[in-house]
């Protein structure tokens, strides 16, 4: 019985390998076709340019759209976003940022800024005002001189702090409160005297501080916003110290962008701007500044004001220009006034001398 089967098997087998040698010539031909195939694929792709994979879509309300660009046509943009195509009106795009064949980031990840020699830009992902005030607060300080006190933040690690002009003004004395993520995650204060003034313009109102570097501690800054172009409605916020209270959030909207006062464009917003907030950043809903809050309408609300970013990269990529000089007769010192007179009318006359 052993034998009958293993000869039935034998049989089977010889079968099976004269329909594989039948078969071999279609095989090797098969193979073949399929090799000249590749090469002429390799051949087309390594002649031909590459092209982006997609573009990143960022509406004026700021959320953003990833995908291949089909058409522009009638005042829209046709987007394959893979599961549907999406028509977006062509009035309602902030930016478009084109993503590489070899593999940009997707859309949570911050778009690259640039550094310059004080300070970062970046094109940050939107998030609620809680979870950035809580990543960029450590960049918000307080300015404290003998005559009072204001809000700043750090630009760079090395320790460049913004201010406003009349924070500082007519002082030499200046410290500044850091207020640092301990370990356990809450907030410890720490003060930071012998604060050197490195520049000065009062025309714009902003002033360029170097704060002292610690052993202990890194600073952390905060990032200018890379486009200026918040419109009317976005959201934004301030982080400052009204009237002394520390690492105060307020928030609102910009009322407009360009509003004329004495010669200048400032941003008007909704954010509430107290005496104490001078000198502090206003951010948008991306966590970039977009602004350095300095002045309100007295006995007024919702009447906040805030110098522009394009005045500060200006004021800061020309810094030299308005070094701080010590020696001039208009810097900080100051100098007691002479006593008043208490009778008004001529000096007395000098009594004359008896020989």
């Amino acid at each position: 019985m052993s034998v009958i089967f293993h000869q039935t098997n034998q049989a089977e087998n010889m079968k099976n390998m004269q329909t594989l040698v039948a078969s071999r010539p279609q095989i090797l031909t098969l193979r073949r076709a399929l090799w000249v195939m590749s090469l002429a694929v390799a051949f087309v792709s390594s002649s031909l340019p590459l092209v982006s994979a997609g573009e990143v879509i960022e509406l004026r309300t700021g959320q953003k759209l990833e995908g291949d660009v089909l058409k522009e046509q009638d005042g829209a943009l046709y987007l394959d976003i893979g599961v549907d195509i999406v028509k977006i009106p062509l009035n309602q795009i902030r930016r478009r940022e084109v993503i590489k064949a070899e593999g940009a980031a997707s859309v949570n990840t911050p778009l690259p800024g640039q550094t310059k020699k004080l300070y970062q830009t970046a094109e940050l992902p939107r998030a609620s005002i809680k979870d950035l005030s809580q990543k960029y607060g450590e960049g918000v300080v307080l300015v404290q001189t003998p005559g009072g006190l204001g809000s700043g933040f750090i630009i760079n690690d090395r320790g460049f702090c913004v201010t406003n002009c009349h924070v500082i003004e007519k002082e030499t004395r200046i410290a500044v409160t850091i207020f640092h993520q301990a370990a356990g995650g809450e907030f410890a204060r720490r003060r930071i005297d012998n604060v050197r003034i490195v520049a000065l313009n009062p025309f714009f109102d902003l002033a360029l501080l170097e704060i002292p570097k610690q052993d202990d501690l890194k600073f952390k800054p905060v990032y200018l916003t890379e486009a200026d172009d918040e419109r009317e409605g976005d959201e934004v916020f301030a982080i400052g110290n009204p009237l002394g209270l520390e690492r105060s959030v307020s928030q609102g909207i910009v009322s407009t962008r360009n509003r004329n006062v004495k010669g200048l464009v400032y941003i008007q917003t909704t954010a509430d701007i107290n005496p104490g907030n001078s000198g502090g950043p206003l951010f948008n809903s991306r966590g970039e500044v977009v602004g350095v809050t300095n002045m309100k309408l007295l006995f007024a609300e919702g009447l906040g004001f805030a110098i522009p970013a394009a005045y500060l990269k200006l004021f800061l990529d020309h810094h030299e220009a308005y070094a701080y000089d010590a020696n001039n007769p208009n810097t900080g010192y100051r100098f007691l006034d002479p006593p008043r007179r208490r009778v008004a009318g001529p000096p007395p006359e000098k009594a004359a001398e008896t020989p």
